[in-house]
C-alpha cells in the first residue's frame, strides 16, 4: 500500500514496459509537465466485457470528468464500465480533485493533466486514443486536442504523443465566464469568492486555486477549428441546466464538416445525465472513427 499526495491510500502497481499488453487494472500517480501529481486508473478491455460490443484492443478511452468529480466517483466509474465494452479505459482525477495534488484552475492547466493521462495510455501500448470529456472536462478535451498535434502530425503546444485520434465533448461550454443560468452563477460564486472556495474544499472535496486566469486560455469555440481533421463529436442535452443549446450550436458551427452534433432530447447535464444507451452510442462512434 502507498499514500497518495492528498492522503489517499491506494494499491501500488509495477508499471510494465512501454508497449506491453496489460490485462489487469492498474492504478498509478502520474506527473504532469508542470509537476502536479495526478491519480489515474487503467482498465484494459475485457474487465467488464460484453462480447456483442464492437471493440478494439488498440483503442483506449481517456475520460475527463466534470468539475467536482473524481476517478472514484460512482458516476465516473459507470462511464468507465460502459466504455470498457469497447476498449481500454483510463480515468483520472483532475488537479485539486480526489486524490490528485494541486488546486483546480477550472479548465486551464487541466489540459496538462489530460496530456499525462493520454501519454500513459500510449505507454501501455494503445495506438488509438479517444478523449471523452464531460462539462469542464468537455472544454478540456477540446482545448487539449487543439494544443496537442496538428494536421501534419507536428506538435502545436506540447508533446505529440499526447495528441488524441478522436474527441468527444459532452455538455461543454462554448465560451468562458458564462453566468446565464442559476447553476453557473453558483459555480462562479464557488470559484471566485473565498467563502465559496471553502465550501468547495470541505463540502465538495474540490480544492480551487485562488488566482484568476492570466492569460485567459483559448476558449472552447476558438479551439474547435484547430482539431480538424481529427473526428469530433459534440453531445449536449436539450434540457441542460448549466449551458443552453446555443453553446453546442456554436461549437458545431466552429467545427464545420469535421464535427458531428448530437442534441439529445430530454438529457440534462454531463455524466449524471448520460444514460447507458447514450454511452453505448458514443462507444460505437469511437470504434468506428478511431478504433
Amino acid at each position: 500500500m502507498s499514500t497518495g499526495p492528498a492522503g489517499h491510500v491506494t494499491r501500488s502497481f509495477a508499471v510494465p514496459p512501454s508497449g506491453t499488453a496489460v490485462r489487469t487494472p492498474l492504478r498509478r500517480f502520474l506527473t504532469t509537465d508542470d509537476g502536479v501529481t495526478i491519480d489515474a486508473v487503467y482498465e484494459p478491455v475485457g474487465v467488464v466485457y460484453d462480447a456483442s460490443a464492437p471493440h478494439s484492443d488498440h483503442l483506449a478511452f481517456v475520460v475527463a470528468h466534470g468539475f467536482t468529480g473524481a476517478a472514484d466517483r460512482p458516476h465516473v466509474r459507470r462511464v468507465a464500465a460502459a466504455f470498457a465494452q469497447y476498449g481500454a479505459v483510463v480515468t483520472f482525477s483532475f488537479r485539486g480533485h480526489g486524490a490528485s495534488a494541486g488546486r483546480s484552475t477550472v479548465g486551464d492547466r487541466e489540459v496538462l493533466d489530460l496530456a499525462a493521462a493520454v501519454d500513459w495510455a500510449r505507454e501501455l501500448g494503445h495506438t488509438r486514443v479517444v478523449t471523452v470529456g464531460f462539462s469542464m472536462g468537455g472544454s478540456v478535451v477540446l482545448r487539449h486536442a487543439a494544443l496537442y498535434g496538428s494536421e501534419d502530425g507536428s506538435e502545436r503546444g506540447g508533446r505529440t504523443g499526447a495528441a488524441p485520434d478522436a474527441v468527444v465533448s459532452v455538455s461543454a461550454p462554448a465560451r468562458w465566464y458564462y453566468r446565464g443560468t442559476a447553476p453557473m452563477r453558483r459555480v462562479h460564486w464557488l470559484v471566485t469568492r473565498p467563502e465559496g472556495r471553502l465550501v468547495s474544499r470541505y463540502g465538495l472535496r474540490t480544492r480551487i486555486h485562488h488566482r484568476e486566469w492570466d492569460p485567459v486560455p483559448l476558449s472552447p469555440v476558438e479551439a474547435v477549428p484547430l482539431i480538424a481533421p481529427r473526428p469530433l463529436l459534440i453531445v449536449h442535452g436539450d434540457r441542460d441546466g448549466y449551458f443552453p443549446v446555443d453553446h453546442p450550436m456554436m461549437l458545431a458551427r466552429a467545427a464545420g464538416d469535421t464535427g458531428e452534433l448530437w442534441l439529445e432530447p430530454g438529457m440534462g447535464h454531463a455524466e449524471h445525465a448520460a444514460e447507458d444507451e447514450l454511452l453505448r452510442r458514443i462507444g460505437d462512434w469511437a470504434v468506428s472513427r478511431a478504433g
